[in-house]
């Protein structure tokens, strides 16, 4: 597979992540330089494990995952869009959102950002190809994407205030939505 092809499939795998990132840092729930490295980090991680799984894993437990892939990733980007577009809603000002770049919250966008990269990881062992250099490919340009959708979600957030978690919690479930269509519709 060439070095081309990896870099668009790497790109098109950090959309998800990074538009994610874009949406915890226009909320103002994720700031500064530590939750910026934990959620490229993570991102970045998980996206890079994913496919060498999903390689392992081979065609063997494909048809048991297939079937709820998106489900799952639905459920946990609308969960954490739900909260995010709830805390923008609130009127107290004084409410302090959770940080999406802490705990289970990172854990649960983690996943679900990086599912898509888990079927990527079974189409690249169907295809017999070596699986390292693509994973180490996706989870490096997943951590670059990520961070500069957060820094560019943290400019708007600052620019447009409580209406940017609104708006990140329903580009998250619209995400998920995403996923879920292109599943079930094919």
């Amino acid at each position: 597979m060439a070095t081309v092809e990896i870099l668009l499939i790497a790109v098109g795998l950090a959309m998800d992540a990074s538009a994610v990132s874009m949406a915890a840092g226009a909320s103002g729930q994720a700031h500064g330089g530590r939750a910026a490295f934990r959620l490229s980090f993570h991102f970045g991680l998980f996206q890079f494990m994913m496919p060498v799984i999903g390689w392992y894993l081979g065609s063997t437990v494909a048809p048991l995952i297939a079937g709820v892939d998106h489900w799952i990733a639905f459920g946990l980007l609308a969960f954490v869009g739900g909260r995010m577009i709830r805390a923008g809603l609130n009127r107290d000002e004084k409410s302090v959102p959770a940080d999406p770049s802490r705990g289970i919250t990172l854990v649960a966008l983690s996943v679900a950002t990086s599912i898509d990269a888990l079927a990527i990881g079974l189409s690249l062992a169907m295809l017999g190809v070596r699986i390292w250099y693509p994973s180490v490919v996706i989870g490096v340009v997943t951590a670059g994407l990520s961070l500069l959708g957060l820094q560019l979600g943290t400019r708007l957030g600052a620019r447009f205030g409580k209406r940017m978690e609104i708006v990140g919690g329903v580009i998250l479930v619209v995400i998920g939505l995403r996923l879920l269509f292109s599943h079930v519709i094919g």
